[in-house]
């Protein structure tokens, strides 16, 4: 689970929730069925972002919140307690499987999950561990094509600098992300039914480069999550490259970065 410092969860929620992470929340909840009582656990929550909506949405909801950074959780409990509902908690959890206790839960969340392809595992796994039977999971992440004009700068610092390692593995982060159909067969395997993936296709819009390489939602959530796909331990001068190209060739024009944004829909059965 991605950890955020107590200087990171005020601009998550005031910046990136309303830009960027918001795409993933509102295709998680078109595909929600609806469940009386219900208990719902948020794996990797951050700061409860949806959780109130959530909880407005379900009949008696029973709400409980996890992640890796206790910052994000106490502002998540602070939240929950002007309003998200009295029957909530938010616990830290750095790894999976988790603290709590299986079969306990009618839906599991997750959205946008820091995760290369064994955290990802790990995340489904865990999802079904702790759904009861006719549960539904609903895990919300940026699909296969997302972030290209950020692989397509990284190759060329690849190729400048003549590191095949990078090129090889640029090649495989984007083929390791996953499509519709991988991440179905990865959610069966893990041992769900009825499984739906929907996708959304979102540009995400900057004046110039240098206001995209500025933006909080660069540091927090897509560079980082850049990072884990291309899973290399020293990557830090073709980041710096990336965000130098990018202030260099948009510097008076407009940068588009291009996200599918996924949702699926999964049944415990």
């Amino acid at each position: 689970m991605a950890r955020l410092t107590a200087g990171d969860i005020a601009i998550l929620e005031t910046f990136v929730v309303p830009r960027y992470l918001h795409h993933y929340g509102d295709l998680a909840l078109e595909l929600l069925s609806e469940s009386a009582p219900a208990s719902v656990v948020h794996l990797g929550c951050r700061t409860g972002y949806l959780d109130r909506q959530l909880v407005q949405r379900l009949d008696d909801c029973a709400l409980t919140g996890l992640d890796g950074s206790l910052p994000a959780i106490e502002l998540a409990r602070n939240k929950a307690g002007t309003g998200v509902g009295t029957n909530s908690e938010y616990l830290i959890a750095k790894d999976y499987p988790t603290q709590l206790e299986g079969g306990c839960f009618s839906h599991v969340v997750s959205l946008h999950p820091m995760a290369g392809e064994s955290d990802r595992l790990a995340l489904f796994g865990e999802a079904h561990r702790l759904l009861c039977p006719g549960g539904q999971a609903l895990i919300a992440l940026p699909l296969r094509g997302s972030f290209q004009e950020l692989a397509d700068l990284c190759r060329e610092f690849a190729l400048k600098s003549e590191d095949k390692n990078l090129s090889g593995a640029i090649d495989h982060a984007m083929q390791a992300r996953p499509n519709l159909e991988m991440v179905s067969d990865e959610l069966e395997s893990a041992g769900f039914d009825d499984v739906d993936v929907e996708i959304r296709r979102v540009s995400l819009n900057f004046d110039t480069g240098r206001e995209f390489v500025d933006d909080p939602m660069t540091r927090l959530m897509i560079l980082p999550d850049f990072r884990s796909m291309l899973q290399m331990e020293d990557i830090d001068d073709a980041v710096a490259y990336v965000r130098e190209a990018i202030d260099k060739y948009w510097a008076s024009s407009d940068f588009e970065l291009s996200v599918n944004v996924g949702c699926a829909s999964a049944r415990k059965f």
